[in-house]
């Protein structure tokens, strides 16, 4: 997947309806369920979520018509398989606060990244505590806080910077045995008082 295919850029002015349909939280959450373990039925991610299968059906179908998602390849003619579009939705944050709907989209979309940050410490404190993770995961997992005082522009360098690093680490490590899913979050907020 090259970088136009990983990643869907929102405009609010040309996207303004499948910003609304993004809005809704248990999108969200499907989205990122089909990006985080690939392709999936509806009654895999009612499982998964505790909802209905008509309800996860219903929200996939709308993730659907807007571009999010799409039919992945059928296992056998019965069941319905869908499989993320893109692996990233962004966002020109700038545009997004001058729009109702995209105001409400970035700050539900934040919270759900603070939500994640959180399942994902537990998840691995409890992997660890089980001796699911070897040494070698375990001496190079961890949680950083900074705070440099940054421009806008190296705050854009270094978020960019980030992402293409990812993306080198990632097609490096593809066929490797050892490559396990990280959870990596990524905010760069800053202060209006620093």
């Amino acid at each position: 997947m090259d970088s136009d295919e990983r990643q869907r850029v929102l405009d609010p002015a040309r996207d303004a309806a499948a910003l609304k349909a993004l809005t809704h939280p248990f999108r969200i959450q499907l989205l990122g369920l089909l990006r985080q373990f690939g392709p999936a039925t509806a009654s895999e991610l009612a499982a998964r979520t505790g909802e209905s299968s008509a309800s996860a059906s219903y929200h996939l179908r709308v993730l659907a018509k807007y571009a999010f998602i799409e039919e992945a390849e059928h296992r056998d003619g019965r069941e319905r398989r869908w499989k993320s579009v893109h692996r990233v939705t962004s966002w020109d944050n700038a545009a997004m606060e001058g729009d109702a709907a995209g105001r409400e989209f970035v700050g539900l979309a934040r919270r759900r990244q603070v939500e994640y940050l959180t399942d994902s410490v537990s998840r691995y404190e409890n992997d660890a505590a089980l001796g699911l993770l070897g040494e070698e995961w375990r001496g190079v997992s961890g949680i950083s806080d900074l705070l440099p005082r940054l421009t806008p522009e190296s705050l854009g360098e270094l978020l960019e910077f980030v992402d293409d690093k990812v993306e080198e680490l990632e097609r490096r490590d593809a066929d490797d045995p050892r490559a396990r899913q990280v959870a990596l979050i990524i905010a760069g907020l800053p202060r209006a008082d620093a």
